[in-house]
């Protein structure tokens, strides 16, 4: 008889079928991921936007949020308003970090850090999206202090309603 056992054998063979399916399953991930099977236009409303894309980044959203207004000024001086329409609202929240908060460049902890608000500090936020999980919380505010940057909203309390998402 062997050395090994017949337990030890039968171990050994569900360890190599278990590598085995593991590199299959590994293999055929991408070519798995590379067929959709959602339709296009319903892409966007299946999936949150990647928090490490650009699509999320303040300077983007800011850029947007202009336009936006920008549009509306146009249009209310075409429909010959004396004073556009009021912009959209903008939602408080206060600090409640310990020494502050720092503000970052996308809804990642591991984005550029762009600022700080001390705690305490009253701020407008604009609109909350989902990123990195910072201490059991994947929800970031985009605030409009001055500089628009997100911040984690596990250390802004919300001050009246909760923000719309963005």
């Amino acid at each position: 008889m062997s050395p090994l056992s017949r337990p030890s054998r039968l171990r050994r063979l569900g360890l190599c079928v278990a590598t085995g399916t593991l590199a299959a399953l590994t293999a055929a991930a991408p070519a798995a991921m590379a067929a959709d099977p959602q339709p296009v236009g319903q892409r966007a409303e299946a999936t949150a936007p990647d928090p490490m894309s650009d699509e999320l980044s303040a300077s983007a959203m800011q850029r947007e949020h202009e336009a936006q207004q920008k549009e509306a000024r146009q249009e209310a001086q075409q429909q010959g308003q004396a004073r556009p329409q009021a912009p959209k609202r903008t939602y408080k929240g206060r600090v409640i970090a310990k020494p502050y908060l720092l503000l970052r460049d996308k809804p990642t902890r591991s984005s550029r850090v762009v600022g700080s608000v001390k705690y305490g500090s009253y701020v407008n936020i604009f609109c909350k999206t989902q990123g990195d999980n910072v201490d059991g919380n994947n929800r970031w505010y985009l605030l409009t202090d001055g500089t628009w940057a997100w911040g984690s909203a596990r250390y802004i309390e919300n001050i009246g309603s909760a923000p719309k998402w963005c």
